[in-house]
C-alpha cells in the first residue's frame, strides 16, 4: 500500500516561511555583526597555536570562544556593540587580556596578545595534577571554606614544598579566620625565601607585593596603621608602577574606613595611569563617604566622561541625582 500525500494549500507555506523568519530573527537578536581578529605569539614573538581565545560581554556575560591556528591567528565573531573581554589563554604561559568597545558597522581593529611563557610556580601549575590540587583550594577559600582549603594547600606542599609561594594562600586563609599570628608567618615566609631564592623581593615581585600587602592587613586587622603603611609602602616600592597595586590597597584601606589613607593610594593609581576610569570611580564613592558631595560629584562626573559605555555608568547616573536633590 502506498500514501500519496495531497497538494498543501499555498497559505500553509505562507505560514512556514513567515515562522522560519521569526526563528532566523530571534537566531540573530542573540548575536552581533561585530567581529575582532589578531595574532597570539609569544615573548619571542613565535606564532602560539592552539591559544583559547574568550570574549565576554561587560554588559550581560555572554561569552565567544575562538582558537589561533597554527600561524597564530585567530578570529570570533558574533559580538554586538559595546565593551568586550578578551583573554588569550594557553596551558604553560600567563594569560593576556585586554577591554575593547566593539563596533558593529565598522571595522575592529587587530589585536596582538603576547603571552609569556610560565616559571617557577606558575610553570608548575601547568601540570594537571598540581593545578587540579591547587584550584581545588582556591575554590573552598572562595566558598570561605578556609579549614578545607588549608588541608588542601598543605597536602600540596607536602608534595611541593619548594613552591613557597603556597603560602600566600595558607596565609590569606588564615588571615580570613582570623588567626593574624600564622598568617603573619606565612607572608613573612614568602618574604624570606624570595630573598634566599632570588637575592631581593624584585627577583619574584607578584609574590613579595601580595606578601607586603598580606603583612598590611595583618597590621590594620590589629589596628596598628603604622605598620600597616609601612608594610603597603614597600609593597608599592617593589611595583611603582603597578597602578591595580595601589587601587588594591586604596580598597583595603577604603573598606577599613581608613578614607584618608585610602585617597592617597587612589590618587596614586591615577598619577601611574592618568586614562584609568576606574580610580576616578572609586573616589566619587570615597568622597560621597565623607559627604563631600562637590567632590564627590567631580569624580563621578570625570568616570562618565571616560568611560560612558562602562556597566557602572547607569548607577552612578542615579546617585548623581540622589546627589543633586540633596543639593537643592
Amino acid at each position: 500500500m502506498s500514501y500519496r500525500l495531497g497538494r498543501i494549500p499555498s497559505f500553509v507555506f505562507i505560514i512556514m516561511f513567515f515562522l522560519s523568519i521569526s526563528i532566523f530573527a530571534h537566531a540573530q537578536e542573540q548575536l552581533g555583526q561585530g567581529r575582532i581578529n589578531g595574532t597570539v605569539v609569544d615573548q619571542d614573538g613565535n606564532p602560539v597555536a592552539e591559544a583559547l581565545i574568550t570574549v565576554e560581554s561587560l554588559k550581560d556575560g555572554k561569552k565567544l570562544e575562538g582558537i589561533s591556528d597554527e600561524k597564530g591567528h585567530f578570529a570570533v565573531a558574533g559580538m554586538y556593540t559595546g565593551y568586550w573581554r578578551i583573554t588569550a589563554t594557553k596551558r604553560g604561559y600567563a594569560p593576556s587580556s585586554i577591554e575593547m568597545n566593539i563596533r558593529q558597522l565598522k571595522r575592529n581593529p587587530p589585536i596582538t596578545f603576547t603571552l609569556k611563557k610560565m616559571k617557577g610556580f606558575a610553570a608548575l601549575l601547568s601540570d594537571e595534577s598540581a593545578f587540579v590540587l591547587f584550584e581545588k583550594g582556591n575554590q573552598f577559600t572562595e566558598e570561605e571554606k578556609y579549614d578545607e582549603a588549608l588541608a588542601i594547600f598543605n597536602q600540596f606542599l607536602t608534595e611541593y614544598p619548594e613552591v613557597y609561594q603556597v603560602h600566600l594562600n595558607t596565609g590569606r586563609c588564615y588571615l580570613k579566620k582570623g588567626d593574624l599570628d600564622k598568617a603573619e608567618a606565612d607572608f613573612q615566609l614568602v618574604l624570606d625565601k624570595t630573598l634566599e631564592t632570588h637575592g631581593d623581593y624584585t627577583g619574584d615581585p607578584d609574590a613579595s607585593l601580595r606578601a607586603f600587602t598580606g603583612l598590611g592587613e595583618v597590621a590594620i586587622q590589629r589596628q596598628d596603621y603604622e605598620a600597616a603603611q609601612k608594610s603597603f609602602g614597600q609593597a608599592l616600592e617593589i611595583s611603582p608602577e603597578d597602578e591595580q597595586a595601589a587601587l588594591n590597597v586604596g580598597e583595603i584601606l577604603f573598606s577599613n574606613q581608613k578614607i584618608d589613607a585610602a585617597i592617597h593610594y587612589y590618587d596614586m593609581a591615577i598619577q601611574i595611569k592618568p586614562d584609568w576610569s576606574k580610580p576616578y570611580l572609586k573616589l566619587g564613592y570615597v568622597y560621597l563617604n565623607k559627604a563631600d558631595y562637590e567632590k564627590s560629584l567631580e569624580y563621578f562626573n570625570k568616570f562618565i566622561e571616560m568611560d560612558p559605555e562602562n556597566p557602572e555608568v547607569p548607577t552612578v547616573k542615579n546617585i548623581i541625582a540622589t546627589i543633586e536633590k540633596l543639593k537643592e
